[in-house]
């Protein structure tokens, strides 16, 4: 069980770095379109064989709006990766983690610990010193990108909770829905670039797309879904928020990048931050006196992907 949960934090980790290998070859919709065709393929066959439930109208609505933020979030976070470090990428993503809450907060007007606020301020300061390479300096404009896909993916985040709470619909439905719609919005946006690829992307670039499609978003959906059903939120939230750890070890390692002295201490202090605020966050959670309805259980099922 943990292991299966480090694997879905491993394989999220290390989307990063595939999505900016393909980046530096082919546009950001085309990736994305492909990645989402073929999410959609799976995800609709696994729906006919386990569920073939017809979605309600509300069900549909709900999907498809989560379906425009989620597509809003995906091409943030992919052209922010084309413009940076996927090390840096996978770190300050990871934001997210820290930004929820307080959408969550604002949405649902609880109040929050206040270590959760000390720990955004962390790992803030974390991204400052990470994106200043050798010395203090402007962030890069995709550094900025991965950022706003932090801030967007919390609001979908609580969207999530704020739209599907108490209604029992099916998380594989809703998720086929807004990947279907991710396809479709991708690829009525370059659809000419994706018939392109289609017919020029050699053995590695179709592994890529492969990859993000099935192992980052199909088996990294179904494993988080039965495992978060086995064991407690608390204990699942923590061990896939080892997100970063695996991005920032694969983009040194496989992916060759280098991080200076600041920022090294930068990833520490994102990777500090981030851990503090879900621990603060989830006890709160779990203390008689909070409304453990106002925040989704570890990473939200209904969503694709982080990535």
């Amino acid at each position: 069980m943990d292991l299966l949960l480090l694997l879905v934090a491993l394989v999220w980790g290390s989307s990063y770095l595939a999505a900016k290998t393909l980046t530096d070859t082919v546009g950001v919709t085309v990736i994305l379109s492909l990645r989402f065709l073929i999410t959609t393929v799976m995800l609709l066959g696994i729906w006919l064989l386990w569920n073939r439930r017809r979605p309600a109208r509300r069900e549909t609505l709900v999907g498809v709006a989560l379906g425009f933020t989620q597509a809003a979030v995906l091409i943030l976070e992919t052209h922010g990766i084309a413009g940076t470090s996927a090390t840096n990428a996978g770190l300050v993503i990871s934001l997210v983690i820290v930004f929820t809450p307080v959408t969550e907060s604002i949405a649902f007007r609880v109040r929050l610990p206040r270590l959760v606020f000390v720990a955004g301020v962390i790992a803030v300061v974390g991204v400052c010193l990470l994106v200043s390479g050798e010395g203090f300096a402007a962030p890069t404009l995709g550094d900025l990108l991965v950022l706003a896909a932090a801030c967007v993916r919390a609001i979908h985040v609580t969207a999530v909770s704020a739209l599907t709470r108490g209604y029992g619909y099916s998380a594989l439905t809703l998720t086929l829905i807004q990947s279907a719609l991710c396809a479709v919005v991708y690829t009525l946006a370059d659809h000419r670039g994706v018939l392109r690829a289609m017919q020029s992307f050699d053995a590695d670039e179709w592994i890529g797309v492969l990859y993000l499609g099935l192992a980052c978003s199909v088996f990294a959906f179904l494993v988080q879904t039965w495992a978060i059903q086995q064991t407690s939120a608390a204990r699942a939230g923590l061990l896939m928020g080892t997100e970063p750890i695996w991005a920032v070890l694969i983009g040194l390692t496989v992916g060759r990048e280098t991080l200076g002295f600041l920022g090294i201490l930068g990833a520490v202090l994102i990777i500090t931050g981030t851990y503090v605020g879900l621990r603060a966050e989830t006890h709160h959670r779990a203390s008689p006196t909070s409304d453990p309805a106002a925040t989704p259980k570890g990473r939200p099922a209904p969503s694709v992907t982080s990535d």
